[in-house]
């Protein structure tokens, strides 16, 4: 489905969204490194699956997601957008069912997802992966 014309100022504004590297990733990533953590970023957990994790511990097979209110429909702070509104509601219902679908496979391979909210405290977030990928360090996984 696409989506309707939109004003050269929406383009504008939807075109500048960052995907990668926002505010919010930069600093959980500082916070996970001030604790020690050393991480792959922006990488595909899994070989075949084409799909990215924000963060990666490899050995410890953890993958960090961190979600957009909007883009990913936060349950507290998404809006839904009056113009479009069908696109943008089948937009982000797929959004929501794709990271179902990765957070399942991923946990077939044995892997750990971890979704943080963009509106998530990064010092709080970074202590709770913290202390799973090393929790999963230590014990052996089948």
């Amino acid at each position: 489905m696409q989506p309707l014309t939109t004003t050269p100022a929406v383009s504008r504004r939807m075109s500048r969204q960052r995907s990668r590297n926002t505010g919010v990733e930069v600093l959980l990533r500082k916070e996970l490194h001030r604790v020690g953590l050393r991480f792959r970023v922006h990488r595909r957990p899994l070989p075949g699956l084409r799909r990215e994790a924000d963060v990666v511990f490899g050995p410890a097979k953890v993958a960090v997601f961190v979600d957009g209110c909007y883009w990913h429909g936060c349950p507290q702070h998404a809006t839904w957008p009056k113009t479009n509104a069908d696109f943008w509601r089948n937009k982000i219902t797929r959004n929501q069912e794709r990271d179902r679908d990765t957070d399942a496979k991923l946990a077939e391979a044995g892997w750990a997802s971890v979704r943080i909210w963009e509106h998530e405290d990064p010092i709080i977030a970074a202590q709770g992966i913290a202390a799973l990928v090393r929790e999963r360090r230590q014990s052996p996984r089948a």
